[in-house]
């Protein structure tokens, strides 16, 4: 028997490795376009700077990020960010205002903290407080992230506070994102304690883990320990999957095929919707509905002399502030050993949902809007010793109205091929630790698949 795994990102590698220890009696085949795995695990390791491609972390708390880590004997790289940089500021025009502490699901629960920071007027302050008044909205329809946040808090609040929030982790348009499919805890807290501010303070006290990890030597060297676990996962890199057809037969540019007797499709959802188009047209639409932002990565190394590094680890930037710049993230404030002493590290990033497309700008374009964000925001005029740019056109899925419903509709059309798994940051969690789960998760269903066919 034989099974193949398109996409060779971290959720295409969990996958492989969880089907190794699933199927003894199976062939495992990963096959992967690019010349390296990982996806967007990707680190540059270059004159002692450690320059993450895309994700520099992932949440502590969604356990198979450091489950799959410890497995892998990696726990002696975990670090956690500097405590003596623990700040984090929202830029308003040319101030950095900072983020009050104690934040629970982008809300904050200690009040007199989020007064201190000045992100919200007086008036703006009270409507948030008044949270606790607001009744309780009746019926299940679904509502934005935008919609709910306003609705409770007030337009404020969303605009200053949560927007530029949820924008980091996403890029999306708040407008459009929905709450169930992102953060359905806070609708929960709304129905069960009648207020968000009050079921926050009914919650238990706060984990003793840091609420973000890294590895020391970038994040790469996760996807690269899980090539390395394999044992009897063949790794085919350069070689893209232009369709899969009923059987199971994987065809590759090319003109090879590979026979199999199950597939997990760990690739964008865009992709998928082309690779199983003949297979599924349902299961196909469904996929090519699921829409994507695109990002661009901009790492700028300084001299320390030449610069005064942020106290904190970065700042974010509102959509109201009308710019392609999401985040700036001082990464060797943030982290120990991304940068060699008398040197700093900073990453900008920036590529809203339905903005400009900033994957179109040239090199020297990116690092210049870059630059420029660095001068609004923390004055910086000085040369950078290097720059990286890292394009990821269609990179970032946008759980938007509806996602859950087009997520169910995938499901009834998988019931329909046994033995055919879907995986990745398009459905339920965009987080490495989502990914890892969403691929161990297709490929317990897979070997379950084969299972039920040898009975």
């Amino acid at each position: 028997m034989r099974v193949v795994v398109v996409g060779g990102g971290i959720a295409g590698l969990a996958a492989a490795r969880r089907l190794e220890a699933l199927t003894a009696e199976a062939e495992v085949v990963l096959v992967e376009r690019d010349a390296v795995p990982g996806g967007k695990l990707q680190t540059e390791l270059v004159e002692g700077f450690v320059i993450e491609a895309a994700a520099d972390s992932f949440l502590a708390r969604k356990e198979r990020g450091i489950g799959l880590v410890e497995e892998l004997g990696l726990g002696e790289e975990l670090i956690a960010r500097r405590p003596e940089h623990q700040r984090t500021y929202v830029r308003r025009g040319s101030d950095l205002l900072p983020l009050p502490e104690g934040l629970t699901g982008m809300i904050p629960a200690n009040l007199e903290a989020l007064e201190r920071t000045g992100l919200l007027s007086p008036a703006g302050r009270e409507r948030f407080s008044g949270e606790v008044d607001v009744p309780v909205a009746p019926g299940d329809a679904e509502e934005s992230v935008a919609s709910f946040v306003t609705r409770r808090f007030g337009r404020e609040a969303y605009e200053a506070l949560v927007e530029p929030l949820m924008t980091g982790i996403y890029g999306g348009d708040g407008e459009q994102m929905s709450l169930p499919a992102t953060f359905p805890q806070l609708r929960g807290l709304e129905l069960e304690h009648g207020s968000v501010l009050r079921g926050m303070s009914d919650s238990g006290p706060a984990a003793a883990r840091p609420p973000f990890l890294s590895l020391r030597t970038g994040m790469a060297t996760l996807a690269e320990a899980l090539v390395a676990d394999y044992q009897r996962v063949e790794v085919r890199l350069g070689r893209e999957a232009v369709r899969v057809v009923s059987g199971y037969r994987v065809e590759l540019e090319g003109g090879e095929t590979i026979e199999a007797d199950g597939v997990i499709l760990a690739t964008p959802a865009f992709v998928t919707a082309g690779l199983i188009a003949e297979l599924d047209d349902e299961l196909a639409a469904a996929h090519a509905e699921i829409p994507h932002a695109s990002s661009v990565v901009v790492s700028l190394a300084y001299s320390r002399a030449d610069v005064v590094p942020l106290d904190g680890y970065g700042y974010l930037v509102p959509r109201v502030e009308d710019s392609d710049v999401l985040a700036c993230t001082w990464s060797s404030q943030k982290w120990e050993g991304r940068a060699p002493d008398g040197a700093v590290l900073v990453r900008v990033y920036a590529g809203r949902f339905d903005g400009d497309d900033v994957t179109a700008l040239d090199d020297s374009e990116a690092v210049a809007l870059a630059r420029d964000e660095l001068l609004r925001g923390c004055g910086v005029v000085a040369e950078p010793l290097l720059a990286r740019v890292r394009r990821w056109a269609l990179g970032m899925p946008q759980y938007t109205l509806g996602h859950l419903e087009r997520l169910e509709r995938i499901e009834r059309a998988l019931s329909d091929h046994p033995g055919l798994a879907v995986a990745g940051a398009a459905y339920r969690g965009v987080g490495v630790p989502d990914c890892i789960r969403s691929g161990e998760t297709a490929a317990e269903a897979v070997a379950q698949a084969l299972a039920g066919a040898r009975a």
